[in-house]
């Protein structure tokens, strides 16, 4: 009895994967379905067999128009307004009507196609989104007092520890607290090359360990993680449409009207204004219905929209809606925030002088050992720097006192050392050492911490936020496109010039508060109109929304990403290069489209009126027309 209850499981299972996997190409099944109805019927009729041959057409006429007409019929329900899919309706009723029923069926088949297309090229965006869905494990490790536990991810809260073993994917974000393991981050960064993570390391969900156990304390809520935020942005950018597409939907339902009507004239006037006979009048009326209706031009856009915005998903790019995609093409200026986006955001150790008597090893050993008891940014600089350059272990001082905001003191082998600010250690004699070595390195935008032993300073150690590899790229991209740069930085003078120097932008304004970008952002949109604001951390918010189109590093803080209408996931500022390509690439797809289905309607409603053409190749130019323009869209799936 199991068995065969088991059996019974294992079929419905079966039955509702094969259902799963026909339903997306459902549409496109009953196009196909229509087809060889039309191509049957048309044999009988040829055949003299003419009620089969109806019927044959009539099956068409249901298997293929079901899902546009009962798509058409809810919307002019729920909206009241009439559109493009009724028109189609009436054409085809209309034309089997009057006896044409072999051109009716291959209208409801041409459009049946069309909207399979269009269908397609949805699921086709929808594909980030379940790919990455896919990647999102549904049970987690936990462990509690040693005993482990499987735990659904979405019961994981802050503070849970989880086992991750070799192989695994991560299932929410967290950080390393046991064990060291290299993690494929590709599915977040884009990176290929996996990434060496250890103690205190943040970890990413979605992401996979590939060679060691590791313990990861929960930093996330399953729902916060930055994989449901990735998925959320692509969730929101395909439901948000353009300023285009708004207008093309607004502009329907008037259009619709006004065809309808011209429509209902054709059926009379010609007969009474030209002599034509009924049958030639009514005849006209359908074809004219079938050419004016705006099929092609609804799906100049929305096509076109989705597939860049998918493209830009697969790219690291994230769009939160259409509007902004279309936007970045009339960009004139973009505005930068140094740290952590013009910038890594962290400094970097880049000089270490000495004076006589002491090595620059002994120097940096004994800096190290002290500075490893302070938690300061420069601090931990000063601490990885030594760790990278010298094989010694560092030692305990055997006394150690903060001095807030300057610096610290510490016993050291029986020395009295200090290290900090020129302040600190004595003014002048900073200001003297190695003949004024320090201002010349202030002016490069450094920052200088001074070692001064039993009285005496012996060396100095220079710090700076240093200018991301890719930056200069960037900005000489933006450059070559015509587009204004701009520093906006709360950094010093000195500190901004060497920054905006380096990273190649065009001019910059330093010692910024929060509301001081956005002031300048606001005279950049009085100068250049259309301007974009690019920035990672909170206080970058207000200057991201003030923005046309404010653009977030992927790490950056949580309303950096909320408020920005662009994300970088991987953090690379070329990329925003290519967001601007993109939108001008799609953009004139959408010209193309929008010119090319209005001149086609106008032709055939030009022809029609001097009875040039038929209802068979009216239907085919104007459906035809519509299958061209989603396919012209699509194209932007291979950018």
């Amino acid at each position: 009895m199991d068995v065969e209850i088991k059996g019974i499981t294992n079929a419905q299972s079966s039955e509702e994967s094969l259902f799963d996997k026909i339903w997306p190409h459902a549409e496109l099944i009953a196009a196909i379905i229509s087809g060889v109805l039309i191509v049957v019927g048309w044999i009988l009729e040829k055949n003299e067999l003419t009620t089969v041959s109806i019927i044959s057409f009539v099956l068409a006429f249901i298997i293929g128009g079901y899902a546009k007409a009962k798509e058409g019929i809810e919307s002019t329900i729920a909206e009241r307004e009439l559109n493009v899919e009724m028109l189609m309706i009436f054409a085809a009723i209309g034309s089997a009507t009057i006896g044409y029923w072999t051109e009716g069926a291959i209208l409801i088949f041409i459009f049946s196609l069309s909207g399979a297309l269009e269908t397609y090229t949805m699921n086709k965006s929808h594909k980030e989104i379940s790919a990455l869905m896919e990647l999102q494990p549904q049970e987690a490790l936990v462990v509690t007092n040693g005993i482990e536990k499987i735990t659904p991810v979405s019961e994981l809260r802050i503070g849970d520890l989880i086992l991750i073993k070799p192989g695994e994917r991560v299932p929410s974000d967290g950080k390393i607290v046991k064990g060291q393991s290299h993690l494929d981050e590709a599915a977040i960064t884009g990176e290929s090359i996996p990434v060496s993570k250890g103690i205190d390391e943040e970890i990413f969900a979605g992401t996979v360990n590939l060679n060691g156990s590791i313990t990861v304390e929960i930093t996330k809520e399953s729902n916060d993680t930055l994989f449901q935020k990735i998925i959320q942005l692509v969730q929101s950018a395909q439901s948000e449409k353009s300023p285009s597409q708004l207008f093309i939907e607004k502009f329907e339902g008037t259009y619709v009207k006004v065809v309808l009507s011209v429509v209902a004239l054709m059926m009379f006037l010609p007969h009474y204004l030209l002599g034509w006979s009924w049958t030639e009048t009514f005849y006209r009326a359908m074809i004219l219905l079938v050419v004016a209706s705006p099929c092609a031009l609804v799906a100049s856009i929305m096509p076109a929209t989705l597939s860049a915005i998918s493209t830009g998903a697969r790219r690291g790019i994230l769009f939160k809606g259409g509007v902004h995609l279309e936007n970045l093409s009339h960009l004139r200026a973009i505005a930068f925030d140094k740290t952590g986006t013009l910038t890594k955001g962290k400094p970097e150790v880049t000089d270490l002088l000495t004076g006589e008597g002491i090595s620059k090893q002994e120097l940096l050993l004994k800096t190290a050992a002290i500075e490893s008891h302070s938690n300061h940014p420069l601090a931990n600089a000063i601490v990885k720097y030594a760790k990278e350059h010298i094989q010694e272990p560092l030692t305990q001082p055997e006394g150690i006192e903060d001095v807030s905001g300057y610096g610290v003191k510490a016993t050291y082998e029986q020395e009295l050392w200090k290290i900090g600010k020129a302040d600190f250690v004595g003014k002048e004699e900073a200001d003297a050492f190695l003949n004024g070595v320090a201002s010349n390195l202030a002016v490069e935008g450094k920052t200088i911490v001074f070692a001064q032993k039993n009285g005496e300073i012996v060396g100095l150690i220079a710090l700076k936020d240093v200018v991301r590899e890719e930056t200069k790229i960037a900005i000489d991209q933006l450059k070559q496109k015509g587009i204004y740069t701009f520093m906006l930085t709360g950094d010093s003078e000195n500190t901004a010039k060497a920054i905006a120097s380096e990273s190649h932008v065009t001019d910059y304004v330093a010692e910024c508060l929060p509301e001081d970008k956005v002031e300048n952002l606001k005279k950049l949109k009085e100068k250049f109109g259309h301007v974009a604001m690019v920035g990672d951390g909170i206080n970058d918010a207000p200057a991201l929304a003030t923005a046309n189109v404010g653009i977030a590093m992927g790490d950056g803080s949580g309303v950096a990403l909320e408020t920005a209408d662009v994300v970088l996931m991987k953090n690379d500022l070329p990329r925003i290069a290519e967001a601007i390509q993109l939108s001008d690439k799609m953009n004139r797809i959408i010209k193309q489209n929008i010119i090319f289905s209005i001149s086609v309607i106008m032709v055939l409603i030009i022809s029609n009126f001097l009875q040039f053409i038929d209802l068979p190749f009216g239907v085919i130019g104007h459906e035809g027309s519509t299958i061209l323009v989603i396919l012209n869209g699509l194209r932007l799936l291979k950018s």
